[in-house]
């Protein structure tokens, strides 16, 4: 693999790292409060709360972001300008 055409596979590596992470993380820390509490869903709670706070960190560091070659996707180019380009 060529060092300049691995940025979206190393994109997705980290993206999957954050969310496996932050699952594994706050279902650790649910499930010590459950053996505190004597409770048995706030390990649920951190698991969703895990996956919720990894997806929002990759967000926040432009992981989850579709890139194209022009710099623009089709959305921010807007209608065309040429008139009836679909008359026949």
């Amino acid at each position: 693999m060529d060092a300049g055409n691995d940025g979206g596979y190393n994109a997705g590596i980290a993206v999957f790292s954050y969310i496996v992470g932050g699952i594994i993380v706050w279902s650790l820390i649910g499930w010590g409060l459950d053996n505190l509490w004597g409770t048995r869903w706030i390990v649920l709670l951190g698991a969703l709360l895990g996956a919720a706070g990894g997806f929002y960190l990759s967000h926040m560091h432009g992981l989850t972001r579709q890139s194209s070659s022009s710099g623009e996707s089709n959305a921010d180019s807007g209608p065309s300008t040429d008139g009836d380009s679909n008359a026949k």
